[in-house]
């Protein structure tokens, strides 16, 4: 009896200790995976928002005039995500008790249909009215629109350095506005035209971060559900709306009637034309996959902040295929945004530090507690 009391504290410890390694695994491999998830969302965010933005330049300027059909395309790849959707209809699809009600489901995409639709309209307006390097400037400013939204909507820190980033992209835009008489921009687009690209574009990035806060406010309180599935829906039920909403303003604009006109005389001829817009389509999807996907794994902030690391490329970019001037007020500009992300970036990096720091004091809090933003 001795012998077996004195064996039975080493025979619990083993047994604490195998129950605590294969936690210890998955916990790690769920580090991998979120890390792996997040990572593919960046690259989809990066990747496909250049290569929109740089094919909705190229429509332009090679003979294309419709700004309705510019916003079209924004939306209306959607239809490449069904595969996907339907595959992860029985892996990922919700618990009826965690399932939100259906009319605030249909009430949320409209919404959100509608207002990604006024959002792309802009876009398109600015796209046109001003260069690419001038227009991807401006765009930087929804980092700042982002911080203010996510404050009150969000709940999120408003520090030192995200304010500094603030401050510093709205300068930016600021320089950009002031110096649109010697832009010397390849649009040759009169001064009255451009400062109408510039405050369209200012109030695309306003929209366009208050729809990344209230995605993201939607997801806390409304669905609930952290699942691809959950951005599938968030993806392809607004873009469907927005798609309608953008065939309206198609008809009732009258622009629809000069389509065949500009494809036949776009530049590149007619296959160039249906590629030029197919590509964007599907570039803009893949866009808007990592940029929800970033929303929901991280923070609507965050997804803001990897946008706009495609800005600062962007007019190299231009310069490269379609010939913009950098001068040396757009390229102060360019500095300052560049700034005010490295600020936003470095508040990122002390949050991190901090949750590393909590998390091994409180090795019982789960990932989700822990992770900032």
């Amino acid at each position: 009896m001795e012998i077996v009391q004195d064996l039975h504290p080493q025979t619990t410890t083993t047994t604490e200790e195998q129950k605590e390694y294969p936690q210890h695994q998955n916990r790690r491999f769920n580090d991998y995976k979120w890390w792996f998830g997040v990572s593919l969302y960046i690259v989809f965010l990066l990747v496909g928002q250049s290569a929109a933005t740089l094919l909705g330049r190229l429509y332009y300027d090679k003979g294309g005039n419709s700004k309705w059909m510019a916003t079209f395309v924004q939306s209306a790849g959607f239809p490449i995500l069904l595969p996907l959707y339907f595959n992860f209809t029985h892996i990922n699809h919700p618990s009826e008790k965690t399932k939100p009600k259906f009319t605030r489901l249909v009430s949320l995409y409209i919404f959100f249909g509608l207002l990604l639709a006024g959002d792309n309209l802009m876009y398109s307006y600015g796209l046109l009215y001003l260069s690419l390097s001038t227009y991807s400037l401006l765009c930087a400013t929804q980092l700042a629109f982002n911080a203010v939204f996510s404050f009150f909507l969000n709940s999120q820190k408003f520090t030192a350095f995200i304010f500094n980033s603030v401050v510093l992209l709205t300068m930016s835009a600021a320089l950009l506005a002031l110096n649109s008489d010697s832009d010397g921009d390849s649009t040759n687009l009169p001064k009255d035209k451009q400062i109408l690209g510039f405050i369209f574009t200012l109030g695309a990035s306003a929209a366009f971060s208050l729809y990344l806060s209230l995605v993201q406010l939607s997801f806390d309180k409304v669905i609930k559900s952290e699942t691809f599935y959950a951005i599938l829906n968030m993806q392809v039920y607004p873009s469907f709306v927005a798609t309608c909403a953008c065939v309206v303003g198609l008809f009732a604009s009258g622009e629809w009637k000069g389509l065949h006109k500009e494809m036949k005389e776009y530049e590149k001829g007619k296959v160039s034309y249906i590629m030029t817009l197919l590509w964007t389509a599907v570039a803009w999807q893949v866009s808007s996959i990592g940029m929800i996907g970033l929303v929901l794994d991280v923070s609507s902030l965050f997804s803001n902040v990897i946008g706009t690391m495609v800005l600062p490329l962007a007019p190299i970019l231009a310069v490269t295929f379609f010939h913009d001037k950098v001068n040396g007020v757009k390229f102060i500009a360019l500095m300052l945004a560049i700034w005010g992300f490295l600020s936003y970036i470095y508040q990122h990096y002390l949050d991190d530090k901090k949750a590393k720091a909590n998390k091994t004091h409180l090795p019982e809090v789960s990932r989700g507690e822990v992770e900032i933003c």
